[in-house]
């Protein structure tokens, strides 16, 4: 794929960076020049993630972080300041999914969803916008889904109901700070082929073809193809968007 360095001098953190659209979106940042951080509770796939950039003559730092606790957020922005000398760009990807009906549901299982995927991400917006005012402004993309705000799933209720709340933070978030500079969006995908996908015990063909009659584009998405929606948001080529959710799914909440 040609690069056309759109981020060169750029540095994009993104959470959730070990895996799936995570470590699409972090190679995308570094083949487009950025120097990329990538965060994420477990150090082996980091280090990978990280390795596969540097591999490919890129800059890359990988932190140990879990964003629903404030002290690991506050030390992943503090490293990404100083290692690579501040932050300009931030995709708040990071997450864990639930399946169960609602009334299913643990208050343990609950609290645990909101923490990383309602929690997290309001704590690393936090401190991303504060470092970011110091700096003049920078650009910040939150991911949502098109569950919660633009469908409906009773499987997974509770992380349709904590993505639908990231929508809402992301409209705020992005009035409130874009006379910051700070430029505030959602990407919310649909169903895409990362491990998460799968049922238990299913494998990615079965997967493929089960969701291949569901969505109308035919095909199951890629982490890719999300990605690409992160980068165009993150660039200036989207310079007049502003608190929006882009949804890429296929055409699954048309």
């Amino acid at each position: 794929m040609t690069s056309t360095q759109r981020f060169k001098g750029k540095v994009a953190l993104v959470t959730g960076g070990g895996s799936g659209i995570g470590r699409a979106a972090a190679l995308a940042f570094a083949r487009e020049g950025a120097e990329v951080v990538v965060a994420g509770r477990s150090e082996a796939p980091l280090a990978e993630t990280a390795e596969l950039i540097e591999t490919r003559g890129g800059r890359a730092t990988a932190v140990r972080a879990d964003i629903g606790w404030e002290d690991d957020v506050r030390r992943l922005i503090e490293t990404a300041a100083d290692h690579h000398g501040g932050l300009d760009i931030a995709f708040n990807n990071a997450g864990i999914p639930m399946a169960g009906l609602l009334v299913d549901l643990s208050p343990d299982d609950w609290s645990a969803l909101l923490r990383t995927n309602l929690t997290g991400t309001w704590l690393t917006l936090r401190y991303e916008v504060d470092h970011m005012r110091e700096r003049g402004g920078g650009v910040i993309v939150n991911m949502a889904s098109n569950v919660g705000a633009h469908t409906s799933m009773p499987i997974i209720g509770a992380y349709g109901a904590a993505k639908a709340a990231v929508s809402a933070l992301t409209r705020a978030a992005a009035l409130a700070h874009i006379g910051d500079g700070i430029r505030i969006n959602a990407v919310s995908p649909g169903p895409v082929a990362t491990d998460l996908s799968r049922a238990p015990g299913q494998s990615d063909a079965e997967r493929d073809a089960m969701y291949a009659g569901m969505i109308p584009r035919g095909r199951i998405g890629t982490p890719e193809e999300v990605a690409d929606a992160v980068l165009w948001l993150a660039s200036d080529e989207s310079a007049y968007v502003v608190g929006q959710d882009v949804v890429v799914d296929g055409g699954v909440s048309a």
